[in-house]
């Protein structure tokens, strides 16, 4: 029982933790494949830290299923971007609060 209740405060203490992300490959793909002016790697790293920034101070208004399913998108398919993290999460928590009618679940509003 003991291994349990370890492994489930272990859980509850990694969903309030922010993901540690390494930007730094991110930035520099975004730099090389830019073709916008005043879009260059460093732009791209204080971009990343801003959003890292802001995560820190909302990450705990998200539930740890938006946290979760967030984080893995965030890091498919390339390379991690905490931009990336917190549009999602800003997107889950908006979706969340449409009403019914709004949602896409196949039915029709009135």
């Amino acid at each position: 029982l003991l291994p349990i209740i370890m492994t489930g405060s272990y859980l509850v203490l990694a969903a309030e933790r922010i993901p540690q992300l390494d930007t730094d490959q991110t930035c520099h793909a975004a730099a090389a494949a830019a073709i916008a002016v005043n879009s260059n790697e460093d732009v791209c790293k204080r971009d990343e830290h801003d959003a890292r920034g802001k995560l820190e101070q909302e990450w705990g208004q998200f539930t740890a299923a938006q946290q979760e399913r967030c984080v893995s998108l965030s890091k498919l398919g390339g390379f991690p971007s905490y931009v990336e993290l917190l549009t999602c999460l800003e997107m889950a928590a908006a979706a969340k609060k449409l009403p019914p009618a709004d949602k896409l679940t196949g039915g029709v509003p009135k």
